[in-house]
């Protein structure tokens, strides 16, 4: 099954838009973008980090029967004495996990039962073995217990037929766990996402090779791939083109026939040399979002060959801000996946800041002491801060005067799945 291609115009502002608030950006990917990526079916052992395409219902329910949660003796609740201390004869044979007892037990008895085992007709409760005493083939124990003590019912986890996970959920280790404990075999999942990754710029070589004086390496492109194969899509590289329009053409045709999207960094502003964003507004439906954020702000969004494209700033820092802000949760729209918000946590700041209003912005922090630590530069070109840091603090648009102590948001890396 094929999802339907995107609109031509799926990245389209409205007339007149000219800076953009994050959250109308935002808005607007979630709305313009849907899945791109076929179904297939995978056996669950190897399921793990796929999307589901489809609700997945519970084959068999768990436990599948009703069980003994402890080692014990088992009985029929309405058989006890109405006494403090109750005596119960022990039955022959016993209840073990794998090794259930057939027979039906005779009213008043009581029956050695282990861990996980079924409970055999004609028992409804279980009592510890460490709160009994046993003697001469009887057991005597407190009263107190309560009708279906110490046993599981049958389906009181899941019970059979009903829907496990639902559609678009991202499979984990715990999910595999859940699904065949239900006796599901194979499960139905979006194909990974193939995601390129292309650097450009004269002055970037790659790492390896020989750099100029005039020249950097490409700190980008290794840590996009990275990024990409984090949240468990599959990375595309396009390598490192200069800045020949041409060349940029080339490379965009290659990302678009083994790629579903494909992420830029670089040349993605209106200057001479630029090439990425000229090619895109020559041949590819260009949309250049000014966003008011702090690092960041262009963003070049286009389709190539119906593959979107993602031209993001070409400094490290702001690169991967927009990576985490933007490209994540449209990603993971395209891969099948629901629309990924991260989740922060409001923490004192170790710091004081004054902010003009107009842009959000986010600044490389790290929790210490129960305090936001900040980078000590804001500069994009600072990447020893991306390093240094273990998050992001969040600060809103509008204008701000901070000081320390004040509440401050900051999302983990791990909220933006890093």
């Amino acid at each position: 099954m094929k999802p339907p291609p995107l609109k031509d115009d799926c990245f389209a502002m409205p007339p007149g838009v000219d800076w953009t608030p994050v959250d109308d950006a935002l808005a607007m990917l979630r709305n313009g973008l849907h899945c791109v990526t076929e179904v297939e079916e995978v056996a669950v052992p190897n399921a793990g980090g796929r999307i589901l395409a489809s609700d997945v219902l519970a084959v068999r329910s768990n436990p599948p029967y009703s069980n003994s949660a402890v080692d014990g003796y088992g009985f029929a609740y309405d058989c006890l004495p109405d006494a403090e201390v109750c005596e119960l004869p022990l039955a022959q044979g016993r209840a073990a996990a794998g090794a259930p007892f057939e027979e039906v037990l005779a009213d008043g008895q009581a029956l050695r039962i282990l861990t996980g085992a079924r409970v055999p007709e004609g028992v409804d409760t279980v009592v510890l073995e460490e709160d009994c005493s046993v003697s001469d083939d009887r057991i005597a124990f407190r009263s107190g217990l309560k009708r279906g003590a110490n046993t599981r019912a049958a389906g009181e986890d899941v019970a059979a037929g009903n829907v496990v996970l639902s559609a678009e959920h991202l499979l984990r280790p715990q999910d595999l766990a859940l699904l065949a404990a239900v006796g599901i075999a194979t499960v139905f999942v979006r194909r990974k996402l193939r995601v390129a990754v292309l650097s450009t710029g004269d002055e970037v070589v790659s790492v390896g090779q020989t750099a100029s004086s005039a020249q950097i390496y490409d700190a980008n492109r290794p840590m996009l791939l990275d990024v990409i194969r984090a949240w468990g899509f599959e990375p595309v590289d396009l390598g490192r083109v200069a800045d020949d329009a041409e060349l940029v053409t080339e490379a965009f045709d290659r990302g678009a026939e083994q790629a579903d999207a494909i992420l830029t960094s670089g040349g993605a502003s209106a200057g001479d040399e630029d090439h990425v964003s000229a090619v895109l507004a020559a041949k590819g439906d260009l949309q250049t979002w000014r966003i008011a954020v702090k690092p960041g702000r262009p963003l070049a969004l286009a389709l190539w060959n119906g593959v979107p494209v993602f031209g993001l700033p070409g400094n490290p820092v702001a690169a991967l801000v927009c990576t985490l802000v933007f490209a994540r949760p449209a990603l993971s729209l395209l891969a099948g996946s629901a629309w990924q918000e991260p989740v922060g946590f409001d923490v004192p700041a170790a710091f004081g800041k004054n902010k003009k209003a107009g842009r959000r912005e986010y600044l490389r922090a790290r929790v210490r002491d129960g305090k936001a630590e900040v980078f000590k530069s804001e500069g994009s070109g600072r990447i020893s801060g991306l390093s240094w840091a273990e998050g992001l603090v969040e600060l809103s648009d509008g204008a701000l005067t901070l000081a320390e102590g004040d509440l401050v948001r900051f999302y983990p890396y791990a909220a933006f799945g890093i």
